[in-house]
Parts: C-alpha cells; structure tokens; sequence
C-alpha cells in the first residue's frame, strides 16, 4: 500500500505544485501502529509492544526558491484538499486549536530548534488512515513529515539522524502544537517498526527489538465507531495522575515502582490513585508475557494477556467506553466459541473510543472475522476491520 500512497501524493504534488521529474523531488512513507499490549505505560519509561501497520502516509516534495511551505493535504477516503502556507524565515505560529496544519508546522520548528535549516517546500501529503480511531493518524503524519523534509536536505547531517531523533521531534509537535501529551510509542513505532511485526519497545532508553509474528497467529483490528480525540480527553490528565503517584512514592516514573512498594504504601494514597498506579504496574509485567507467548506460539497465554489488559484499562485506568467494551466482550466470547479460548480481545491506544485489536489463532480468524463484520454491521455506520498486514479487508 505504501507504494500506492507514495505515487498518488506524487501525483497530488504535480497537480497541485508543478512536475514532480526534476531530480530534487523526493517522496516517503510512514506507517500507522496498533499496540498489541502495553497501554499508557509508554510516558511511565515503560515497555510496549506495537505493530506498524501497510496503511499509512506518504508525502511527496521539492523545494521552493523562497522560504514559503506550501502545503497541500487529503485523505483518500474525502474528496475535498487541506492547505497549510506559511513562512519559515520568521516565527512559526500555532494556529486554531484542532487545525490539522499545527503538526506540519510543529516538525519544523522542532527541527529548526535543533540547528537544521531548510529552503522552503512544495508539499503534497496522502494519507489513509481513518481519523480518530486510535492509529496514530498524527505519528504517522509527523514522522512522514520530517522524513520528507530530511529526504529533501540530504545533507550528511541528516543522514546520521536515527529513528529516535525523528520520533522526538514528532513528539515535541504534539506537545507542543497539538496539546497532547503523548508517550514516544506511537512516533516510534512509525519511524522503526517493520509492518507484520511487533516491536518490543522501551520507552526510557528507546531500545527495541522486533518480534515476528507467527502465521500461527492472526491479528485483526476493528472500530468500535466512536471516534476519539486524546487532546480533548482525559489523557493528559490520566498522565498528571501517573506523575503525581510516582512522586509520592519518591520516584520520578512509575518505571521504578513495583506492586510490593505500591501495596505497602497503598495507605499514603487515594483509591484513585492507587488504581492508575496499579493498571500501568501490572500492564508492564503484561508485555512481558505477551512477548513470550508471541515467541512461544501460544495464543491461548496472548489472549489472556489482551483480556486482562482490557479489564484493567476498564476498571483501573478507566480509558474505555461501553461501545469498546461491549464490542470487547462479544469478540471474546466469539473467540471462546470459534476458537477454543484461543486468543482475546482488547481497547487500543490512549482510549475514549478508537480500535479494538484481536489476536485469535489463524485456524479460526476467518470465522471470528465474519462474526466481527456481522457483529459491526448492524451497529456501527461505516464499519472497518483490517489486518497488520494488508488494507483494509472490510469495510462499508
């Protein structure tokens, strides 16, 4: 899929902009992520297991004579162009709240701060990750951006800039330009996760490793149909709560706290406070079983993991929504009847709605998936299913 993004945002930017056949014009790509498990623990210096996915956003561009970025934007499932023109010689503003160009914008800046300079740019972006279901849409856009605008200096200095370096910088955009106070996972996973496979991630040192996904094991990911919006939730405020209890308790991430230390200083906290604190604890010791189960070609083990991790972002960290869970729900129960028990359900992403992700043993993923099409056709207006690993295979 990305090579067919990559030649209609080609095909966008010399409709828009001008011939794309002169040799400083250049194209890239950025897949999207499903998280498999290890929800919220990202800004808690802990560890989570994305998968990138083929859907993504590609971004096709060439540089100006001048110092205006000029850009040009569209999603393939909407008709209509988003544009975005400003100047890069002089301050960058942050305009509207919710104004898509405000992640464009903030990659530059970031990068400016840190002494890369560029011409200005014809810009031309194609993405086709649906909006507000929970697949990092924005990391996918951030990272495509500054590949691009790397792609189109190549100098020696950004050759020696690594996957890290550019998810920092997508990072620092969404802080920053679009309010929301993201972990590193999802920039991560679209700078360096290799599609149809996870990467066990890190999140304080940044180190990963990827973990082949078995054909023994199926991953699908459906939405639920409620769209979700991380800057205007309770996210940021899920991670205030995180900070504050790891500073009580004398840490500076909940990193560095295990369950024995949290029991024994359960009295000196809320019972709030106690439960946020609890889901990001257990939710680590999660990933590691999950890797293991993976590696061991259990799907029995993966599931219970996924369930539990459901259960917990319901109850303890309180990030799902009724829709999710009832769709949860019925995905396990149709997974304990097609498949023996043999996989689970879970919400992804930061919650309040977005994607559920299912991992079910391959033998029965065609019936779960019929169930799952059936199950969302009569409730949801545009249904979507899709694999880590192809486009989207359901949709209406």
């Amino acid at each position: 899929m990305s090579d067919t993004l990559i030649a209609q945002a080609r095909a966008l930017l010399s409709n828009t902009h001008g011939s794309t056949q002169d040799a400083q014009s250049t194209a890239v790509f950025a897949p999207g992520r499903v998280n498999l498990i290890g929800e919220h623990t990202d800004y808690n210096d802990g560890f989570v297991l994305p998968c990138a996915l083929a859907i993504g956003t590609a971004v096709a561009i060439k540089p100006r004579s001048d110092h205006i970025i000029h850009t040009v934007s569209r999603h393939v499932a909407a008709s209509g162009l988003l544009r975005d023109k400003f100047a890069i010689d002089r301050p960058i503003d942050r305009q509207s709240k919710d104004f898509w160009g405000n992640y464009l914008r903030g990659v530059i800046v970031a990068m400016q701060q840190s002494g890369l300079r560029f011409p200005g740019a014809d810009i031309a972006i194609v993405g086709d990750i649906p909006q507000g279901v929970g697949l990092s849409s924005s990391a996918s856009l951030t990272v495509a951006i500054i590949r691009a605008m790397l792609a189109m200096g190549r100098s020696s200095q950004s050759s020696r800039i690594t996957a890290q370096q550019i998810a920092r910088w997508a990072q620092w955009s969404e802080h920053h330009f679009a309010d929301c106070q993201c972990g590193l996972m999802d920039q991560m996973a679209a700078a360096a996760a290799s599609p149809g496979e996870a990467m066990l991630l890190d999140c304080r040192s940044l180190e990963s490793r990827q973990i082949r996904v078995p054909p023994a094991i199926t991953i699908l990911v459906a939405h639920s149909g409620v769209e979700r919006k991380l800057a205007t939730s309770e996210y940021n405020l899920r991670r205030q709560q995180c900070t504050m209890v790891a500073q009580r308790l004398g840490k500076t991430s909940l990193r560095d706290i295990d369950i024995a230390l949290l029991s024994t200083r359960a009295n000196d906290m809320s019972e709030l406070d106690l439960r946020r604190a609890r889901h990001v604890l257990t939710e680590g010791t999660r990933v590691a079983r999950a890797v293991k189960a993976i590696e061991n070609e259990d799907p029995f083990e993966l599931g219970r993991c996924l369930r539990e991790s459901h259960d917990s972002l319901r109850y303890d960290f309180e990030v799902s929504v009724p829709q999710v869970d009832a769709l949860v729900e019925h995905l396990n129960h149709t997974i304990d009847h097609e498949a023996n028990g043999c996989g689970g359900a879970r919400m992804t992403g930061g919650g309040f709605g977005g994607c559920v992700v299912v991992i079910v043993k391959s033998s029965a993923a065609s019936a779960v998936e019929a169930e799952l099409r059936r199950y969302l056709s009569s409730r949801v207006a545009k249904p979507l299913v899709l694999t880590t690993d192809q486009t989207l295979v359901a949709t209406a």
